[in-house]
């Protein structure tokens, strides 16, 4: 058994500039740090754009899972996801999750609906190899940090610092190839490891 996702890699210029944005953004939110608050964040190597968790799979179904994604997105065109926003999961008084990714508008959009296509022909190949559905619409977005504790106080601090109202500009994501990656958990954090990628139409 293994542990494993399908995934978007990022490109190195993209996480050189994300981890940029996390210094500024650690940069204005800790000045406002409290006792009691704990934030996590990602590393920059290892942020990713997660179309599906798979949870624990059986090494079978490595093969029958790539073969069935061929079919599902190999003719699909590539998408590109502008990364004009900062985020925050559930809401930004009390955020769980702070993430960049698209304009609310462009979710609206020609290109948002294709990106929901493809997801929604990765559910249906899943499926059919008996992984569970996802309930839940796919939102496009970077994980850059998680909060542990005092989610109150860290909503303070970016309303303080007036971090979520900044426009971002760092170009896009180019969805070009889905991957399966394997995660082992460690004590330093989770390792992933590329097991192989489906392309899809440029």
């Amino acid at each position: 058994m293994i542990r494993a996702f399908l995934a978007v890699e990022l490109s190195q210029e993209l996480r050189a500039e994300l981890a940029t944005v996390q210094q500024e953004l650690k940069h204005r939110i800790e000045p406002e740090m409290k006792r009691g608050m704990r934030i996590s964040w990602a590393r920059p190597a290892s942020i990713h754009l997660t179309l599906k968790f798979l949870g624990d799979m059986d090494e079978q179904v490595i093969d029958p899972l790539r073969v069935a994604l061929e079919q599902a997105i190999g003719s699909q065109i590539a998408v590109n996801v502008p990364l004009e926003r900062l985020g925050a999961f559930p809401h930004p008084q009390s955020p769980r999750v702070l993430w960049i990714g698209p304009l609310e508008n462009w979710e609206k959009g020609a290109e948002a609906k294709r990106i929901a296509e493809i997801h929604g022909a990765i559910e249906q190949a899943c499926e059919g190899l008996r992984f569970l559905r996802e309930t839940k619409p796919f939102s496009p977005h970077l994980t850059l940090a998680r909060i542990k504790m005092g989610e109150r106080q860290v909503g303070v601090a970016l309303a303080k610092g007036g971090v979520l109202d900044r426009p971002l500009s760092l170009g896009s994501l180019a969805v070009e190839s889905v991957v399966l990656m394997k995660s082992e958990l460690k004590p330093t954090g989770s390792v992933y490891t590329r097991l192989w990628d489906v392309r899809l139409r440029n």
